[in-house]
């Protein structure tokens, strides 16, 4: 009686096993229309203070994951069954081939490019099921409907930068690269003051954490720091709004009239800094207040940042090691840290917490210019660069991001909302758009024709 060999038995066994489980995997799909419904009687059934409605979203959102995953898990093994096929088929030629290894010849290079495609075949169905996925899970989250308020009409170039006051009164600063700084009435967007010190562009603005001073960075290699006294006008009544719902998507060029005519022409001005900061040998790009508004730092073309002590005016440390000009610096609100960016690829954290010490590190995380890198009110940093990156970090490790946010243009100077932890990036391509923390997209602003922050050639 002949006996079965083992290594028969172990590949029937094998088949009956996949044919089983295809199987299941059919019967599964076959009653997915049910399963929604069995979901939410078993979740009526359990106790959450979640709204109904909530969780029957949340519900249909993990049904919609599972059904694409076992779609894909059962293209899957309709490829291997594929590549199963292939290679019995293989091995029959083989045989045929007057004993040719299946390593050698004509027969290797079928083998080859056969499973080649196939392996390219399974990458890109793997790739389109997951982006698929995320796709749908994140086109769910809630985003934010925004639309113009107000215009701040006045500067006769382009806006590099802006700020809001930290004390009262609140006032919005913006610098320009028509050599003035202007401070606006929020709610009426009526220029209050103008500064006029600078002989170059205006490329940064900051305020003073406690005192009523501004810290204007120029394309005159200097940066000035000024005292300023406004009064804020009455508010005007609010306009109607909802005449035209369609000026969410584009705004096109308005004229400067609108009741503005008479606005930045009787600003008061300012012509004379309280102090002027002149060291750099280029373009100062950018200035900050460290914490506590007794000690200032700068970023300069000519590759270093510089520390000083306000009252003197007198230069504290020189900060170098940057290979090419600085893009950015930025200061902690609460501790005595500051981050410079570079077009060398890099951001360096500089860290004057301890007196007698003073540490930096170089974090080496994107491939493009990094254009600017902020630290947000918790302990993250996040750094945007040309590569069409925008990186978030934590200070505590800092060895690779905790969300990295890929874009389809290169990312221009930063900002993070201090109280909601949203970050703005403004783009080449003129598109605002903002995330979270986390990387997750929550709206665009409308599309302007004007240049929305684009590359500072700042003289």
């Amino acid at each position: 009686m002949p006996v079965e060999s083992g290594n028969s038995t172990a590949a029937r066994q094998v088949k009956q096993k996949r044919k089983s489980h295809s199987l299941s995997i059919r019967r599964t799909n076959s009653t997915e229309q049910d399963r929604p419904g069995m979901q939410r009687d078993l979740l009526e059934g359990q106790d959450s203070k979640l709204p109904m409605a909530l969780r029957s979203n949340l519900l249909d959102l993990f049904g919609q994951i599972e059904r694409e995953f076992e779609n894909l898990y059962i293209e899957n093994l309709e490829l291997r069954r594929e590549i199963d096929s292939l290679n019995d088929r293989l091995a029959g030629e083989g045989q045929t081939v007057d004993g040719g290894d299946l390593s050698k010849g004509a027969l290797k290079t079928k083998a080859s490019h056969s499973t080649s495609q196939l392996s390219q075949k399974l990458k890109t169905t793997y790739k389109a099921s997951t982006s698929k996925i995320v796709s749908s899970f994140k086109a769910t989250t809630s985003r934010a409907v925004c639309q113009l308020v107000k215009e701040y009409v006045g500067h006769r170039d382009g806006i590099w930068d802006l700020a809001v006051t930290r004390v009262q009164p609140l006032v919005l600063g913006t610098a320009s690269a028509d050599h003035c700084s202007m401070l606006w009435s929020i709610e009426t967007g009526k220029c209050l003051l103008k500064y006029a010190g600078h002989a170059g562009s205006v490329n940064s603005i900051k305020f003073h954490p406690t005192e009523q001073m501004a810290l204007t960075a120029s394309g005159d290699q200097t940066a000035h720091i000024w005292r300023y006294m406004v009064q804020l006008p009455l508010p005007q009544p609010p306009a109607d709004t909802s005449a035209s719902l369609d000026d969410d998507v584009d705004f096109s060029d308005k004229d400067e009239a609108d009741g503005e005519a008479d606005g930045p022409s009787e600003c008061p001005t300012i012509r004379v800094a309280t102090t002027t900061l002149k060291s750099h040998q280029g373009v100062v790009i950018a200035a900050d207040w460290l914490v506590g508004g007794k000690q200032v730092v700068t970023a300069s073309w000519d590759r270093a940042a510089n520390l000083y002590d306000v009252e003197t005016s007198e230069l504290v440390h020189a900060l170098t090691g940057h290979d090419q000009e600085l893009t950015h610096c930025c200061t902690h609100p609460t501790q005595r840290l500051v981050v410079t960016s570079s077009r060398d690829t890099t951001f360096r954290l500089w860290d004057f917490r301890d007196p007698s010490i003073h540490s930096v590190n170089v974090f080496q995380g994107h491939t493009d210019t990094v254009t600017s890198a902020v630290f947000t009110v918790g302990d993250n940093v996040v750094s945007g660069s040309d590569d069409r990156t925008v990186k978030v970090w934590d200070l505590k490790n800092m060895r690779s991001p905790i969300a990295t946010i890929r874009t389809d243009s290169a990312v221009n100077r930063i900002s993070v909302s201090a109280n909601q932890r949203i970050i703005a990036l403004p783009h080449d391509n003129r598109q605002v758009r903002l995330f979270d923390m986390s990387g997750v997209r929550l709206a665009r602003l409308p599309r302007s024709n004007r240049q929305v922050d684009g590359k500072k050639t700042a003289h």
